[in-house]
Formats: C-alpha cells, sequence, structure tokens
C-alpha cells in the first residue's frame, strides 16, 4: 500500500492510525533517510496506542520503552548499532517476540535478526511533488 503524505501532521496521522490497529506482538519497520519524517511518525505511532509522554528517536540509547499506552511500546532506532551482539546484549528477542509493538527505525541494518512476520514502512522524500510531500510505503510481511 502507498500512501501519500503532503505535511508532518499527515505523516503524524497516518502514524496514529497505525498505532491505533497494532496489535500485542506486532514488528513494524520504518526504514528511510535522514530528515524523511521517522520520529514524526513515530510520535504518531504512540499517540495511536494511548501514549501521551513525549516521544523521541532514540538514536543514543537503542531502545525507549513505553508502559502508558493500551499496550508496552518498544521504539528502538538501531542507526549506531555496531554489529548484532549490541542487539543480543540488550535482549532484543524479549522485545520482537514479547507481548508488547516494536517499531524499529533503521531495520535494514538488523536484517538478519528480524522476524519473518513484519510491518514494512519505507517514508521517503519526492521533491519534486514539495518539500513537505513523503511517499509512505506499508506492506505486510508474512
Amino acid at each position: 500500500m502507498k500512501i501519500d503524505s503532503y505535511s508532518a501532521g499527515e505523516t503524524l496521522e497516518i502514524g496514529r492510525r497505525m498505532g491505533e490497529e497494532a496489535k500485542p506482538g506486532m514488528v513494524y519497520t520504518l526504514i528511510g533517510d535522514l530528515g524523511v519524517g521517522k520520529t514524526v511518525f513515530s510520535q504518531g505511532f504512540a499517540r495511536g496506542l494511548g501514549i501521551q509522554e513525549p516521544i523521541s528517536s532514540p538514536t543514543f540509547t537503542i531502545i525507549q520503552e513505553y508502559d502508558s499506552g493500551r499496550l508496552p511500546f518498544y521504539h528502538f532506532d538501531v542507526y549506531r548499532i555496531g554489529d548484532v551482539e549490541e542487539m543480543e546484549e540488550i535482549g532484543y528477542e524479549d522485545y520482537f517476540y514479547g507481548r508488547g509493538v516494536c517499531l524499529i527505525e533503521w531495520a535494514d541494518l538488523i536484517g538478519e535478526l528480524l522476524p519473518e512476520r513484519l510491518t514494512y514502512i519505507c517514508i521517503e522524500k519526492e521533491l519534486e511533488r514539495g518539500f513537505d510531500y513523503r511517499k509512505i510505503t506499508v506492506e505486510e510481511r508474512r
């Protein structure tokens, strides 16, 4: 499925709707270049889970855990992961195969660790369609 977003507000809303539909044990991968709106999407996703606290990208901590919504939310940013051993050290399997919802920014960097069942989300700019335009591709992988 391809979704057009013409503003940060629309990207936030798309994330919110997906968060509302999330179920326990789901893993979402979030792919896109720097500055395309991954954090904005993540903020909307958290809102859809009922999380009201501020959401920021966990670039230096790798994972942020949020328990104040209808499901536990595990927000990963693996941009700074040096090797898969770092993911093993934080116990990624407990998150990926647990009862919460995982959203993993830069997930393509840890492709060999990802479960077979996931929702792939890619956010891309197309400047010829406007500075704020984003093409969001969502694909269920089962």
